[in-house]
């Protein structure tokens, strides 16, 4: 076992599966002799040479569009999108080419890439740098969508990703790059897609959340507790496949739920969630479902007080699962 952060993980566990597999290359704006703008290729054009490193133009279509190319040739693409927001110039390939080439072609062609982008805000990263993009892509068939949030989750799903035979869009928190550490086994491991997993026991309600979203919800129930209300946190870990059955069991027991999610409230990942625990367990709940998500503005601000008031805090998040709690 090792203690990493998320961001050195990401970059050993891409490292060794180069290393390990041919097969596997990245692509992306400024991926080789810089390394990534949060150095998660560093080193990499070194060891793998140009022709598995590869740095693209600006132009994210091309990025999607020849890593789609690459997949379906046989190989085992990471683009990289240096950002989730600079991902929609290759939304038509994402969604309409690689999401459909299996369907289209009746199984004889798949396109076994991963697409790697650093979402969400608290870096005071504003307009084009901080957006959540998971509810965009997990709205379409053919796509999976996964948003790791510890060291562990981020070795195990990155493997299970490169070795997924379907596109995966593979969402790392730029928050938590340096801010959360954990033990990773040094030996080769992978994580499932669409299984939740149950990070803190409770009894009073139930919290669903992922990614940075999820830390917080876990310090804000960690504050409940010496108060006597003993919060439940489930970290969702696979935006599509959904695991509802987890979330499901976990409401049978507290019989009140909360969705924690940093995109914009209307229609964000979290709503689906909701939509399911009214749709399969009404009848177990003693409180209406609570929604806790960002507001309905265009981007995220600049300004730190205004990014502040933008993200849900450990604060106002603690003040919600206690009017909860107490409904």
């Amino acid at each position: 076992m090792s203690e990493k952060n998320l961001v050195q993980t990401v970059h050993d566990t891409l490292f060794d599966e180069m290393k390990r597999d041919d097969r596997v290359l990245v692509l992306g704006e400024d991926v080789g002799a810089r390394g990534g703008v949060f150095r998660v290729t560093m080193g990499f054009l070194d060891e793998f040479g140009e022709d598995r490193v590869i740095d693209t133009p600006l132009d994210e279509c091309l990025i999607a569009g020849v890593a789609i190319g690459l997949a379906i040739d046989g190989m085992r693409p990471v683009a990289e999108m240096q950002f989730a927001d600079f991902s929609f110039p290759g939304f038509n390939q994402i969604v309409q080419e690689a999401a459909r080439i299996r369907y289209r072609s009746n199984g004889d062609f798949s396109v076994p890439m991963v697409i790697r982008a650093p979402y969400g805000g608290g870096v005071h990263g504003a307009l084009y740098h901080s957006q959540s993009v998971e509810a965009f892509y997990a709205h379409v068939p053919g796509l999976k969508v996964v948003v790791p949030s510890t060291p562990y989750d981020a070795k195990g799903m990155l493997i299970q990703a490169l070795e997924d035979p379907d596109p995966v869009i593979y969402l790392e928190h730029k928050k938590t790059y340096r801010l959360i550490k954990g033990e990773v086994p040094d030996e080769r491991y992978t994580v499932p897609f669409g299984k939740a997993e149950l990070r803190r026991p409770g009894s009073d309600l139930t919290v669903i959340s992922y990614g940075l979203m999820h830390h917080l919800c876990v310090e804000a129930a960690d504050r409940l507790s010496g108060d006597g209300i003993e919060v439940e946190v489930i970290d969702l870990r696979s935006i599509f496949p959904l695991d509802i059955d987890t979330v499901l069991e976990s409401v049978g027991r507290t019989n009140k739920a909360m969705v924690v999610y940093e995109d914009n409230k209307f229609l964000g990942a979290g709503a689906e969630v909701a939509a399911q625990i009214a749709e399969h367990a009404m009848f177990e709940l003693d409180a209406p479902i609570k929604r806790i998500a960002g507001p309905h503005v265009p981007a995220m601000p600049y300004a730190p007080t205004l990014e502040h008031w933008f993200m849900p805090s450990v604060d106002s998040l603690e003040q919600e699962m206690r009017k909860l709690a107490d409904y």
